[in-house]
This record gives C-alpha cells, structure tokens and sequence, in this order.
C-alpha cells in the first residue's frame, strides 16, 4: 500500500494538497515513526493509551506483528484446534490474543524454563515466537513509555475490556471494517470490496452485522481474518477526517423550529450512517433560511411566541375567510408576495427558528412593527369590494342567534354556509327564510332555481342571471322579509313580470348546487357535532330523542311518573328556563304509559299536543268504569260472532279499539283538552254519562263493517277468472287499508258509515266485474295514478306532517274516487275528482 495514503489514514500527515505538506508529519505522525512496529498498529498503541488500555493492545499489536505462535499441524489439526479453542473470545478473535497472553504469563512464573518450553510443545504453541512476543511487547513498553503513554494495569471488567480494545484496534483498521449483507452471505468492505470470515474464526458461526479484520488474504475469494465485532458509532469520531457525508431531502420541521435534512455518512465507500436527521442550516444556509421563511412565516408551520407572528396569522385568517365567504380564491395575494415581505426584512444569516430568535431579540426592539402585516398589502388591488353584511356571522331568528360558519370546499358535505345550532334549542328552530339563504349567495341561488325548471319554462326567463337579478331587485325591499319561501315569491315575481305561471311542483331543488342550500350542524354542549345535514325538518325528527333528553335535562323537577289522575295541579302550555345564555325551551304534556300517565316536557308543541290527546284520554279511561262488558251483555250471538272474525288478534283487542274511538268522539265533542283538574274533571262527567251508548254504538257499526267485510273476502276468494286477477288483489289491498288492527281509533267514529259506504261500494264493483274486467282495469289505472302521486307526496313530507288532518283527508279522498269510478250508484261525499286531490295535495304541502 502507498504509504502516503496510509499515513492520510491513520491521520499521521498534516492535511493538505501539497505534496510536500503531505509529508509533513503531525505529532501524531511523529509518535508513529518512533514505535518499531507497523505504523497501522502503532496507530492502535496511540489510541489505546487515549483509552486507558495500552496494556492490552501491546501485547496484541505485538501478536500482530510476529507469526502466529500457535501452531496447526497436518497431523494433529483437531488436537490443536481443541487446545486452542480454550483462549477463543465469542465476539473477537483479537482477544483470543490476550487470553493466550495472560495463560502464558501466569505458566512462566509457575514452571522452569525447560518445563515452559514442555508446556508449549505439548500444547501446540511454538516456543521460540512465544520468546518473540515476550521480547517485543517489552521493547514496545520501554518505547511508549519513552513517549509518555501510559502503559499500566490491565482492565479489569471484561466487557469493558472488551469494547475499549476493540475501539483502539479499530483506529489503525478502518479501511479493513466490514458490513454483513445477508443476501451475498459475505461482509461489504472498503472501496467496494467484499470479504468473507475466514473459517477458523470466533465469529465464523455468527457473524455479527459490523466487524473488523486484522488483516485481507485473498487465496480462493478474499478472506478477513483477526475479525472482532464493533459498533458503527465508534468509526466515523476516529475517521472524520476520512468519511465522506451526502444530504438528501431538506425539509422544515416544526418540531426542532429548523430546516432537517437525511444525512448519510460513508467510509471508503461503507455505510456508516446511512440516515440521520441533521440541521441543514450550517450545509446549505441558503436553501435553509428560504425554507425557514416559506414554511416557518408564509404557511405558518412553527411554534412560537412572537406576537408580530400571531397577529400576522390571524390577519391572514381573516382574508381567507372572506374567500371562503365569497367562494373566490383571487382576494389573498399569492405566497410569493409575502416571501418577498419578509426576505427584504430578515437578514441573510437567519436560517433557522433559533436564530431568529436571537436576531429578533434586538431586532425588535429598534423596528417593533418591521414584520407586521397590514390589511391592504394582503388583498390584490384588482379584487373586486366585498360587503361584510353581505355574509354575516350570525344568523337571528326570533331571539336565538345561531353562528355562522363558511366553508368554500366543492365536493364535501358541508361546502357553502353552515349554521351551527345548539341541541337544546333544535325545537324551537323554524325553516322559515333558511332558504333565501344569506345576501351574498342570494343571485346565485336564484340564478339556479331558474335553470332547475323544467326547459320549456326555463327558456322563457333567459338569461337566468338577468332575470335573476331583476327578481331580486324587485322583491329585496324593506317592507317584504323573508318568512314565506323563496320559491312562492319567484312565482309570483315572474307572473307579474311575464305572465307565466310557474306550478310550485316545477322548481327542481335537487338541481341546485349543494353549497347553496344552508347546512345545519346540530352540536351539543361540549360544541360535538351530533348531527348534520341540508333538511332541517330531517334533522328534527332524527334528533328528537336527544333534543327530548336534553329539554327534559332541563326540566327535570316538574316531570313526573305513574299517574292515575289529575293530582299534578294545572298543564302549562310551554316551560322555559335559562341555560347557558340560551332559553331552553320546552312543552309540557301528558304521555300515555298504558297502565298509567307520565308528565313530560316535549321538544315540540305539535308533538305535546298529540301527545296530551292521548294521556287525557288514557287518564279518562283510567278514572271512569269502563262500560264494554255492558255493551257485550246487549249484543246478539250474531253480533257476538263477527267480532270474533276481526284483524286484532282477538275480540278483547277489538273491545279496546272501539272503547278508544269512543272516548276520541266524546273529547272531540266536548271542546279542547283540559288543562287543570277542574277541565279534566267537567269532561270525565260529562264521558261518564255518555260513554256507555256511543260504545255500543261503535261497537254494532264495527260488527257490521266486519260481517260486510267477510262476504266480499268470500267473493274475492271465489274469484278464479286470470283476467280479473289484478282487480281482486286491489280489492284485497282496499279491505286490508280499511279494515286493519287498530282501525276503529284511526278512522273515527264520525268516519265509520263512510267505511260502510265504500265496503258496499266494494260489492258492487265485484258485482261489474265479472261481466266487464276491461273497464274495471281502466278505472284501476286512475286510481293506481293517484295513490302513486300520493306515495310521493307523503315520502317528501317530515314525518310529524304526515298525521295533519289536511294530509289525512287526502286518503279519504282517494276513497272517494274509488266510488265514483267503480260504483257511482252508491253515491260520493261530495264532487270528487283526480284534479281535486292534485290540487288537495299542493295546498297541503303549502
């Protein structure tokens, strides 16, 4: 090896390109030159010393230099091996040295010269190289002493022996270190050269991932023998003047406040670090501090205190908002305008968090506000003016105030405007004027309720926008709000203006952008959303329960259980308390538990009006004598027997059913439900009296529709004509909507003659149908045309709206229409027709 590069390896010359300065030694060269031993293991003497264990590597660095003295031969290899496997190290064959060292030393004191030379034949160990190691480790001692390095007792814990040997062995070895790859089975070395352990090693069996070699024998493939195991972190303190280090991926963290970058650390062509996080700021300062600027302040991706810094994001905060608000992304100026704010600021020499701490520090007290952004340098020049009170942050609705939030995000659930509602004021929210939606929205959603019709009236209000406009101008007047919905004032606009008249059924809102139609975030009282959604009406229902629970929260000391009469003193129509700033708002009622009352407070007035329909009449049916088993006695056998033919599941069900029509009757009869005991008691003397003759009543018209309803399933199961089969299962569908469990209490007592009616209807459309099956399936198409319309409009319709009378009679309507299609001689109600329920159903849904 050209010995100038190994004296650049051991570090022995003084660096530099000079060759002439190459050769200038440093006074670590110097103590090299003076040890008579190879300058590599001079170089292991030197660092031993540093370590505190010159001891040992003398003796080893002097085994280095001689022949191996133990001995191998042909004839008694295994014989040798077995005696010299007692001095083997697990983890390094340099120590094997030392063990065999210390056995010798301790065999000399303790035999005669000629007894020691016995000793060495019979062991396998070669007396005259022993001679030779002896005097050399001595001559190598009476040399470093001469040099002032301390040669003195040995180490005496072994592993800490162990770790400092092989740290020094590995000063004089560096370009013999190597890294076990397990797919080559072999160990990568230096300047791309690999190498295997040789076979008679310690560490041939297990070879650890980093090891030394004390020297490379190439024979069939390259061999490394002496090997010991080292730890990577030992190479590159001893080798800084030898490795190379490349950097890859700078990026900034906010968690060290600097520009990172992966630094990978390689030794003759080794990996010694292959990727360590290391601050970029003294590699590339430039690179680092434009980092700094962009991620630190731009995007503001850092932790700090500063106040400049804080303010600056908050300014920033409010631009963005107002992006959001309009849906525009041309109001904040670009990144690079505010890099170029702060690079013409900051100086050269901040890189990093750390250093503009303490350039600020002075900094800030000469130009306290160099760093501040204004208002006017974020906003381009060319955006156009945007009013505040177009898009509000606060939504007011009689005395609530629901915030508002603004969301410009196309494609997820809540772009456009969210209203954020808390739970405990959920019932007493109305729709009204949540579809104009705020001022800054409200050309574009006009805009798109007049592209949602259908075309042949679209193409009469182009272009949209203009129309739009005009509309908006028209109607956005101080003295008109905005309670009735947006798309009954479009229609009467545009009639007024064109003549045209829109149908309130043509305005297609599932064609209007979503971000247009108001999102409601129903949140509890710790701000967790619980709900969410574009239908408010939905979002009530869904929610009912958990609005339910948190009123009666409220409302906890006046709700009661297991009444079985008006002990609780007078009903209040609404109960109200104040919680948290807000007024909770709830609606007393009485709820009917089956065998006895409960008192609660309800989320709606509309649910506690139903509601305390049916607790009175269960209280009333509580506190008065029932009258069935009178009314039972009166009956005939044939009476009694059709009600045993009935869909309740027994006559006892029916009984109950017919008692519960009955007390409906009598409430209905005598005005609005009560309130206070003294109402509840005038209308339970006044059901005492009459109960017992309209429960017969009810009871013998029930019987009769049930005998009626028998003969036509008789008639119907008679039926075996293919061609009247689709008649027959529609009668089958009318019997079972007419004649159900439960269906006394649901049609009223005032309604069961009309049942009457539409049963003997049914019979004389069985009647026609056997002579006329084509006529009774065109008449069939009507009616199947109407209750399909129908379906519809009870599908769009919020639950709780389903059981308004308004919304009921249109079933009973349809009825109608089935008389007067399949048997006109029994007579209608009143003029009925496929028109009238339409229209019926248009001013129902408002």
């Amino acid at each position: 090896k050209d010995g100038v590069a190994l004296l650049e390896e051991l570090g022995a010359l003084v660096p530099g390109r000079d060759e002439e300065r190459k050769r200038r030694l440093t006074p670590l060269g110097r103590q090299l030159a003076q040890l008579p031993v190879d300058p590599r293991l001079a170089r292991m003497v030197v660092e031993a010393d540093r370590n505190g264990c010159a001891h040992e590597v003398l003796v080893i660095t002097a085994a280095m230099s001689i022949q191996d003295p133990r001995e191998r031969p042909v004839e008694h290899q295994q014989a040798a091996d077995d005696k010299h496997r007692r001095f083997a190290d697990e983890r390094s064959d340099f120590l094997a040295y030392w063990n065999l060292w210390s056995y010798l030393q301790d065999e000399r004191q303790a035999r005669t010269g000629n007894a020691f030379r016995r000793m060495c034949r019979a062991e396998f160990l070669h007396y005259l190289r022993v001679r030779e190691w002896q005097d050399l480790v001595g001559q190598l001692r009476q040399v470093a002493r001469s040099l002032g390095l301390q040669v003195g007792e040995p180490v005496s814990d072994a592993d800490a022996r162990r770790n400092l040997v092989h740290r020094s062995l590995l000063a004089g070895l560096l370009s013999h270190i190597g890294l076990w790859e397990d797919e080559k089975r072999e160990y990568v070395g230096a300047r791309g050269a690999s190498f295997a352990a040789w076979p008679g090693s310690a560490l041939f069996k297990k070879p650890p991932r980093w090891v030394m070699a004390g020297e490379l024998v190439e024979t069939s493939r390259l061999w490394g023998r002496d090997l010991g195991r080292i730890d990577p972190e030992w190479v590159e303190p001893l080798a800084d003047h030898l490795v190379k280090r490349s950097y890859s991926e700078p990026h900034w963290s906010a968690k060290h406040g600097a520009v990172m970058a992966h630094e990978k650390v390689t030794l003759y062509g080794v990996p010694v670090v292959a990727s360590r996080r290391v601050a970029y700021g003294r590699i590339d300062a430039e690179l680092s501090r434009e980092l700094f600027i962009r991620h630190a302040l731009v995007e503001g991706d850092w932790r700090t205190h500063h106040a400049f810094f804080r303010a600056n994001r908050e300014l920033l905060d409010e631009v963005e908002e107002l992006e959001h608000r309009t849906r525009r992304r041309d109001i904040l100026v670009d990144d690079e305008e505010l890099f170029g704010f702060y690079d013409r600021r900051i100086p050269a020499e901040v890189v990093s968090g750390r250093h503009f701490d303490a350039w600020w520090k002075n900094a800030r007290r000469e130009t306290p506000d160099l760093l501040d952004f204004e208002r006017a340098m974020l906003v381009r020049e060319d955006s156009e003016q945007v009013s505040a009170a177009d898009y509000p942050d606060v939504w007011e609705q009689d005395d609530l105030a629901l915030q508002l939030t603004y969301q410009f995000e196309p494609g997820t659930a809540a772009d456009g405007v969210t209203a954020h509602v808390p739970i405990d004021v959920l019932n007493r929210l109305r729709p009204d004027g949540f579809d104009w939606q705020v001022p800054g929205l409200r050309l574009d959603l006009v805009t798109a309720l007049i592209r949602s019709l259908p075309k042949n009236l679209r193409r009469l209000f182009v272009p949209a926008p203009g129309t739009a406009a005009a509309v908006l101008s028209a109607v956005e007047t101080p003295d008109v709000g905005h309670t009735e919905p947006i798309t009954d004032v479009m229609s009467r606009e545009l009639r007024r203006r064109s003549g045209v008249t829109v149908p309130h059924n043509t305005w297609d809102w599932s064609r209007v952008p979503e971000h247009l139609r108001m999102t409601f975030r129903v949140e509890d009282e710790t701000g967790a959303t619980v709900g969410e959604g574009k239908d408010l009406a939905a979002l009530v229902t869904l929610l009912r329960p958990a609005v339910r629970e948190t009123v009666a929260r409220a409302a906890s000391g006046i709700e009661r259980t297991g009444l079985t009469s008006w002990t609780f003193g007078p009903l209040p129509e609404t109960f109200e308390q104040t919680i948290g700033g807000r007024t909770v708002k709830g609606f007393p009622a009485l709820v009917d538990a089956g065998s006895t009352v409960s008192l609660q407070v309800l989320g709606s007035s509309a649910e506690a009006e139903r509601s305390t329909w049916t607790g009175v009449r269960r209280l009333l049916a509580l506190t008065v004598s029932s009258p069935l088993p009178n009314v039972v006695r009166r009956l005939d056998n044939r009476t009694k027997l059709a009600l045993g033919h009935n869909p309740h599941g027994g006559v006892p069900a029916l009984l109950d059913d017919c008692l519960t029509a009955a007390l409906d009757e009598l409430m209905r009869r005598h005005g609005e439900v009560p309130r206070d005991e003294t109402g509840f008691a005038a209308l339970r003397d006044a059901v005492r009296d009459e109960l017992p003759e309209i429960a017969y009543v009810v009871v013998t018209t029930v019987a009769a529709l049930l005998t009626a309803v028998g003969e036509i399933e008789a008639r119907v199961s008679g039926t075996t004509s293919a061609a009247a089969l689709p008649s027959t299962l529609d009668v089958r569908h009318q019997l079972t909507g007419l004649v159900h469990s439960g269906f006394v209490a649901e049609t009223g007592v005032r309604r069961l003659p009309d049942v009457r009616r539409y049963l003997t209807a049914l019979a004389r459309r069985l009647d026609t149908l056997a002579t006329a099956p084509g006529r009774d399936h065109d008449r069939l198409a009507t009616v199947a045309r109407v209750q399909e319309e129908y379906d519809k409009f009870l599908a769009e319709l919020a639950p709780a709206s389903r059981s308004e009378p308004a919304v009921r009679d249109i079933r009973w309507m349809i009825e109608e229409l089935r008389v007067s299609l399949f048997a006109q001689t029994v007579g209608t109600s009143g003029p009925i027709s496929e028109k009238r329920i339409y229209k019926a159903m248009d001013t129902a849904a408002g």
